[in-house]
């Protein structure tokens, strides 16, 4: 019958970590291939072993179930893959497989498995890579490095290179709303809340980033070094005395930012690039302010950074880079004059 697959079933493995366009393509390859699906997900332990901060096997699992349920239902299953090859070498129905160029060998293994077992080889259904408009590969590892989106685009407009950004006061109502989790403390003792904060952030898999000379100093006093620092020797716009202000000197590195008030610069979109680069504590000395520069911060770092910055009267927020966070300041950077 025309528009019949040519298979019977075809076997799909992979992690499906922030599930992206790549993804799709090869789900789409495999249920076009074949009259049943098998999408066989990467257990928990083995994700544990290609990066810390991949997805539960519960989200991967049910972002994968929406998929099915929109593109493939009655003819896709989800399963727990808990070895490299799972049931492949040993599956009686399963007639083809979906690969990709760096898999395409697994698949190879699995056949010598199967002609071994008595089994027929799997018709390999090599999917090649999607590609970013800069020609990068669209994973899921430069989507957790805080590199692109699920869909291949970058975080930052090519339109935003070299030029300064000015905050509209259409915005200043949601940036003064805190974006994260609110830790509230007496502004008399900074450390309470700071304290409560650091307490729920793995500081071993986290890239922290303390923003404001009362935030980065509070995090000092705690003995805590924020992988990456912002201060402008200012709090509410006051400069702070000579004793007052952060010791500069417990970080490796120090960097000069230029950022007048109300915008973001090139000055501190390059700094805060090379800070984040940086193996190192580094701290980033603004000339100007550093109010917004957490809108640039969670466009550049990786998901599994940790903003930190003080509520005026009210405590510490923290804010983690997810793809949610990183929308938003998108979308908020999208309003800013361009000048």
């Amino acid at each position: 019958m025309d528009g019949q697959p040519a298979h019977r079933c075809c076997l799909v493995g992979g992690t499906f970590d922030r599930f992206h366009a790549g993804h799709r393509l090869l789900l789409d390859a495999a249920q076009k291939a074949a009259q049943r699906v098998e999408i066989h997900i990467t257990s928990d332990a083995m994700a544990e072993h290609k990066s810390d901060h991949i997805q539960s096997f519960e989200t991967r699992r049910d972002v994968v179930l929406d998929w099915i349920q929109d593109h493939a239902a009655h003819r896709a299953t989800v399963h727990e893959l808990r070895d490299v090859h799972g049931p492949a070498p040993t599956h009686a129905t399963a007639d083809c497989i979906v690969a990709t160029p760096e898999t395409r060998g697994q698949c190879e293994t699995i056949n010598e498995q199967r002609t071994a077992n008595g089994l027929p080889p799997l018709t390999v259904i090599e999917v090649g890579h999607l590609t970013d408009v800069a020609g990068g590969i669209i994973s899921s590892s430069r989507i957790r490095g805080g590199h692109i989106d699920q869909e291949g685009h970058p975080w930052l407009s090519p339109d935003w290179t070299g030029r300064t950004l000015r905050m509209p006061v259409r915005a200043e109502p949601e940036l003064k709303s805190p974006m994260g989790v609110l830790y509230p403390g007496p502004e008399s003792a900074p450390d309470m809340a700071m304290l409560a904060a650091l307490e729920d952030i793995d500081l071993e898999a986290s890239l922290v980033v303390a923003v404001g000379d009362v935030t980065v100093a509070t995090m000092l006093d705690v003995g805590v070094v924020p992988d990456v620092a912002l201060v402008d020797g200012q709090t509410k716009r006051q400069a702070l005395s000579n004793e007052a202000q952060v010791d500069v000197s417990v970080f490796a590195h120090v960097l000069q930012a230029t950022n007048p008030a109300g915008v973001l610069t090139p000055s501190m979109l390059e700094t805060l690039k090379e800070a984040l680069r940086m193996d190192e504590p580094t701290v980033v000395v603004v000339d100007g302010e550093e109010d917004l520069a957490p809108l640039f911060v969670h466009l550049l770092a990786p998901v599994h950074a940790v903003v930190l910055y003080g509520q005026p009267s009210q405590g510490v927020v923290v804010q983690t880079s997810r793809l949610e966070t990183k929308q938003r300041c998108r979308r908020l950077l999208e309003l800013f004059e361009v000048e």
